[in-house]
C-alpha cells in the first residue's frame, strides 16, 4: 500500500469516526451537546485535526444528514420491494418512514428540520438524497394515475413529515397514531377512476431529490 493510499484511508476513517461520534452524541444528548470541542474529546483528536476534515458543526451535521438519507433509502427500499402488491408497498413505505423518525429523532432532525448546507430539491443533491426520494416516488408510481408523479410524491412526503413532526412535538393527540397514518395512506392509494397508472418506463420523471 502506497503512503498516499494509506493517508487517504486514514483520513476517511477519521471522518467516519467524527460523523459517528456526532450522530451518537446527538441521539443521546441532543444537537446542542454536539460541539467541536466535545467531539474532539470523544474521538481523542485535537480540534485542529477535526477542523482539517470539517469546517465546523454545520458541516458535520450535513455529513450526518447525508448518512441518514442513505440509511432511510435502504429501509424504504426494503419495505417497498418486500411488499405484496402496490397498495401494500405504499403502506409499508409509510410505516418504515415514520418508524425511522421515531427511532432516530436526532438524525431525522438533521435530515429534515435543522438548517444544513445541502442542495435540497435540485439535481445537485447528493445521491443519497435522490435515492431516498426515489424510494418514495417508486412506491407512489403505480398509484399515480394521470397525476404528476413528482408533485404527488412530494405531497405524500409532506404528509408523512407533518404527521411525524406534529406527533413528536405533542401537537397531536397521543392516541390515533396508526389511524392517522392509515387515513393518509388510504387517500393516496386510491386510484382515480379513469386514470391509467404509469409504467416504470414512462418518460418525464427527472427525480425531485429531497
Amino acid at each position: 500500500m502506497s503512503i498516499q493510499t494509506r493517508r487517504e484511508r486514514e483520513r476517511a476513517e477519521r471522518e467516519r469516526l467524527i460523523v459517528t461520534a456526532a450522530r451518537e452524541l446527538a441521539e443521546s444528548e441532543g444537537w446542542d451537546a454536539v460541539t467541536t470541542r466535545r467531539l474532539a474529546e470523544e474521538i481523542e483528536y485535537s480540534q485542529p485535526v477535526l477542523y482539517s476534515h470539517f469546517k465546523g458543526k454545520d458541516a458535520i451535521m450535513a455529513a450526518v444528514a447525508v448518512e441518514g438519507f442513505a440509511d432511510i433509502a435502504a429501509e424504504l427500499r426494503a419495505a417497498r420491494t418486500s411488499a405484496a402488491g402496490t397498495r401494500q408497498a405504499l403502506a409499508d413505505v409509510g410505516a418504515a418512514y415514520t418508524e425511522f423518525a421515531a427511532q432516530r429523532p436526532a438524525l431525522y432532525d438533521a435530515m429534515f428540520t435543522h438548517p444544513v448546507d445541502l442542495p435540497f430539491a435540485t439535481s445537485e443533491a447528493p445521491p443519497a438524497l435522490q435515492e431516498a426520494f426515489g424510494e418514495l416516488r417508486e412506491a407512489m408510481r403505480p398509484l399515480a394515475g394521470d397525476d404528476d408523479l413528482e408533485t404527488l410524491t412530494e405531497t405524500f412526503w409532506s404528509g408523512l413529515h407533518g404527521l411525524v413532526t406534529l406527533m413528536r412535538s405533542g401537537r397531536l393527540r397521543r392516541e390515533g397514531r396508526e389511524r392517522r397514518l392509515t387515513l393518509l395512506l388510504d387517500r393516496f392509494a386510491r386510484h382515480p377512476a379513469g386514470h391509467t397508472a404509469r409504467g416504470p418506463g414512462d418518460a418525464g420523471h427527472q427525480g425531485a431529490p429531497m
